[in-house]
């Protein structure tokens, strides 16, 4: 765990704003996620965080991939490089999937040589993929409740469960084949039941594909949506993996190989933002604090993710409720209204925890301020 003294050292050393990853805690969570559920391979969401040193290590320490563009799978892809070309494909097909259901044609021109794991969830993406990349294997998602998730995805992406049977049967007409099923209860879901509701749909769809002669449904890719330890109210990943394990034991049989996206889990808690306090002021008797950086940058995740990151400082003393702004002309560029600080000067440096999940990896130049500096402790 990096500390505080650390961290505004680094701050010193490079500047702020600064974005610090713990690739000791990228390792721990990786361990943590094998631990609690040892029969599912964890394939990491690159598009959490596509850094590449960040995919570089989950990869060593023994990570599978999910990625949803062209340019995430070549940052995969240049980290297995050193493979031999067989073996390289063998990881490829056995530890990358394309799990975005919908892909440009370029990109499957480009994925084709490399037979790839792809999802679908429509007939026009059967017809797409077999035109484009005829080689890659097929995984159908299906929709499933997103109840009480922190970020929906059920109203995008996601075969009705009805017609799920049907399209595995199209695909095969068209000379693909489906390899297996997958879903996605929706980002940070502490909702338990989307899992065992989810779980019991793509079991009933593998028997009724089974009975009808689809004997090549093989996995189950039960996709992300594992919390990060935000905050206390967040029930731990053990208690989450006794539901999974117990539901999978029930339900599938033991040739069914498991595995799932986690993506936010990975990183969340591996990051840290550092930021210098720009300017004050006192608006409508409440203190306000400008800091370089914002929502256009690392603390995105506001707008785009709806996550929230506290603001703390490193000095101490009483506090108070104050507004947190980050460096922009714009008003959107709120980062909180009430946060608790104490009696802040301009220089002063402030910071905010578990920021790792779609923060960074968002940010833009807006306005022209650039992106935080990336520092990553190997240690």
């Amino acid at each position: 765990m990096v500390t505080k003294a650390q961290l505004k050292k680094l701050a010193k050393e490079y500047g702020t704003p600064l974005f610090v990853v713990d690739h000791d805690q990228l390792r721990k969570n990786l361990a943590e996620f094998k631990k609690y559920m040892p029969k599912v391979q964890p394939y990491f969401a690159v598009k959490a965080n596509s850094d590449p040193a960040i995919v570089r290590t989950l990869y060593k320490a023994g990570a599978s991939f999910d990625v949803a563009s062209i340019a995430e799978f070549r940052t995969v892809y240049e980290n297995i490089r050193d493979l031999p070309p067989k073996a390289r494909q063998d990881f490829i097909w056995d530890k990358i999937i394309y799990a975005h259901p919908i892909k440009a044609r370029d990109t499957l021109r480009e994925l084709e040589p490399y037979k790839p794991l792809v999802t679908f969830d429509n007939e026009e993406e059967i017809r797409k993929v077999k035109k484009y990349a005829p080689h890659a294997g097929m995984v159908l998602r299906i929709k499933v409740p997103n109840t009480g998730a922190m970020v929906e995805l059920s109203s995008k992406f996601g075969a009705d469960p009805g017609r799920a049977v049907d399209l595995i049967g199209k695909t095969h007409a068209a000379g693909l084949v489906v390899e297996g099923l997958s879903f996605h209860v929706g980002s940070q879901t502490t909702n338990f039941q989307n899992y065992v509701q989810a779980l019991n749909l793509a079991a009933g769809i593998f028997k009724e594909a089974r009975m009808r002669g689809f004997k090549d449904m093989k996995q189950l890719d039960i996709g992300g949506g594992f919390p990060a330890p935000y905050d206390a109210n967040v029930k731990p990943l053990r208690e989450l993996a006794k539901v999974i394990n117990a539901e999978c034991k029930r339900l599938f049989p033991k040739d069914v190989a498991i595995l799932a996206e986690p993506g936010r889990f990975m990183v969340a808690t591996a990051c840290t933002l550092v930021a210098e306090v720009i300017g004050k002021a006192d608006r409508d008797g409440k203190r306000c604090y400008y800091i370089n950086d914002g929502v256009y940058h690392t603390y995105s995740g506001i707008i785009f993710d709806h996550c929230k990151y506290p603001v703390k400082a490193f000095k101490k003393g009483p506090t108070q409720l104050c507004a947190v702004f980050g460096p922009t002309c714009d008003a959107l560029d709120t980062i909180g209204l009430t946060e608790e600080l104490p009696d802040l000067e301009i220089g002063d440096l402030v910071y905010s925890e578990n920021i790792g999940a779609y923060s960074h990896a968002s940010s833009t130049w807006f306005n022209g301020f650039p992106p935080a500096t990336v520092v990553h402790i190997h240690e």
